[in-house]
């Protein structure tokens, strides 16, 4: 059951980003999932929001020249 949490995890960190939690799936989410899960979920979708935003800079940048 350990990638259904992971995935819980990843969705929560996802729309948490996005800032459209409803209070139910919060509570909901904050009594399932660990910390340890929220905190790496948050560190690897951060990594990869920066990440996507270096390529799109790089891609329009290779456009404009």
């Amino acid at each position: 059951m350990a990638e259904g949490n992971n995935l819980k995890a990843a969705l929560a960190v996802f729309w948490s980003f996005f800032g459209v939690r409803k209070r139910r799936d919060y509570d909901a989410d904050a009594q399932s999932l660990t910390p340890a899960q929220i905190i790496i979920a948050g560190l690897i979708g951060g990594v990869m929001f920066v990440l996507t935003m270096l390529l799109l800079v790089y891609l329009a940048l290779q456009f404009v020249n």
